[in-house]
């Protein structure tokens, strides 16, 4: 029997990511996969602005924009969303695959310790009071001794299954189908979406001579678990559409269907759920990625400060009452946008209507924020507009030499930053686990998602996943000490 401090079941972006998070901690983490080995699906293929943002602040980025194309334009029932004029580095999607998505974070992950051990499916476990004793089956059957088990084994999870947490949703209506492929004539635009009598089809470049084509027919459900075939697909994309494009050399051709399901509880004791475990959506508007990365960086860091010593076990609570209503709210949207596709007079007449809504401004800003997750607000402490929300990547100046806020959080802590010598509290007993960053910030005001402009904080708590747990406007810390307590941990 060997030990470790982690079990993280599942390595898709949701797993390998969590595992870079607990490995930055320096947490050992143990990641485990079913498979036999990476398969080249890729199921998702899009980075919303949100999770770039949180790849940004671990130093995962730069590598993925290099490799994936820019799509300023997203959508919501496959009405066009304009990104552009939101308040971040990257108002746009990153068109890239799941597999390089996930050749980069195993890559890092793998670096920072925490290889993905492949053919070693979680088989069962027992809870004790020490933590939980793992089987492991495959090529190498063995038990695992570890504090926390992590399931990010996909929607048929096997953790969440051992677990007995229940997984109620809503059944199949619709079936999807989706082909990676070559295009010997494709469409001019980087995104094309048409309806057509009996369903809606797309077209979206990912990289470089390759295509993902979407096909979504309201007549029919297939069976789950059976076959497509590429000339099933090539038949049932041209019925819609009118053209295959001169579609050849398929990747991978799949389908898919709006079934939704949310897991009853993320948490069962020392067991967690996250990412497609947790939640399974239809993939309007590609949220199921985003979700399963957010997932892991809200999870990670709080395992590990508590794995430190450093905060109380209440503080692992918090990832469910944060991130259980942000997957409720994906699912009632997804389920949405599937509505509004639905052919029919009376919807049409509903499609109009949306599209109409979606060229307000203000409708506009409250279903992109929505899709790409920067209006979420988690609870805090004080009544500062900003507590709660992702801090910007604001430009600053410390020590004289230039910085951005996503940087200063590259080693994965909390950050209390004090702006132009607003005063430095006094953080004794916390000052070894939070790095005390005094800068210059020229700018007066912060951008609110949703909100709008608002006075740019004094004195800021970030939290290492980049959300502020506590903000005030002068120098006067009251409450500072209480946001410490609950993100950070008790004085020592």
């Amino acid at each position: 029997m060997s030990k470790t401090e982690v079990v993280v079941a599942g390595s898709g972006p949701t797993g390998l990511m969590l595992a870079y998070e607990l490995r930055l901690a320096g947490v050992e983490v143990e990641l485990l996969d079913a498979l036999p080995g990476r398969t080249g699906e890729s199921r998702a293929g899009g980075i919303h602005a949100r999770s770039m943002e949180l790849l940004d602040q671990r130093g995962l980025l730069e590598n993925m924009l290099a490799q994936g194309l820019r799509i300023d334009a997203g959508h919501f029932g496959g009405i066009p969303l304009d990104f552009g004029d939101f308040p971040t580095r990257y108002p746009f999607t990153l068109g890239l695959l799941q597999s390089r998505i996930e050749a980069e974070l195993e890559s890092a992950a793998a670096a920072s310790g925490a290889p993905v051990h492949w053919d070693s499916p979680v088989t069962g476990y027992r809870a004790d009071e020490d933590g939980v004793l793992v089987q492991v089956g495959g090529v190498r059957p063995r038990q695992i001794h570890a504090r926390y088990l992590v399931g990010c084994d996909g929607g048929r999870s096997s953790v969440r299954k051992l677990a007995g947490i229940g997984f109620d949703g809503t059944e199949a209506t619709v079936t999807g189908m989706l082909a990676d492929v070559e295009l010997a004539e494709p469409p001019t635009a980087g995104f094309f979406g048409k309806r057509a009598a009996v369903g809606d089809f797309s077209v979206i470049q990912f990289e470089p001579g390759w295509y993902r084509l979407m096909a979504q027919c309201h007549d029919r459900v297939l069976p789950r678990g059976s076959e497509l075939t590429f000339e099933q697909f090539r038949a049932a994309f041209t019925e819609l559409a009118g053209t295959d494009y001169g579609m050849h050399s398929p990747r991978w051709v799949t389908h898919y269907s709006d079934a939704a399901r949310q897991a009853d509880r993320y948490r069962s004791g020392r067991v967690f759920l996250a990412g497609d475990s947790a939640h399974i959506h239809y993939p309007a508007g590609g949220q199921g990625q985003n979700l399963g990365l957010q997932d892991a960086v809200n999870l990670g860091w709080k395992l590990a400060a508590v794995l430190r010593g450093d905060a109380a076990e209440e503080l692992l609570d918090s990832y469910e009452s944060e991130r259980h209503p942000v997957a409720a709210r994906v699912l009632r949207n997804t389920r949405a946008q599937t509505a509004v596709q639905r052919p029919g007079e009376h919807m049409d007449a509903l499609r109009d209507t949306m599209a109409e809504l979606i060229g307000v401004d203000e409708v506009r800003h409250r279903l992109g924020l929505m899709i790409t997750a920067l209006d979420i607000r988690y609870d805090g402490v004080g009544d500062h507009p900003m507590t709660g929300r992702r801090i910007p990547d604001i430009a600053l100046t410390v020590e004289g030499r230039p910085a951005r806020m996503y940087e200063l959080l590259r080693a994965g802590r909390p950050v209390l930053l004090v702006r132009n010598n607003a005063g430095v509290p006094d953080i004794g007993p916390w000052k070894d686990r939070v790095d005390l960053v005094c800068a210059e910030d020229p700018d007066g005001e912060w951008i609110a998602p949703g909100i709008g402009p608002v006075a740019a904080p004094a004195q800021v708590l970030v939290r290492p996943d980049g959300y502020i747990g506590w903000a005030c406007n002068d120098s006067d810390a009251t409450g500072l000490g209480t946001a410490l307590t609950r993100w950070v941990g008790g004085r020592h």
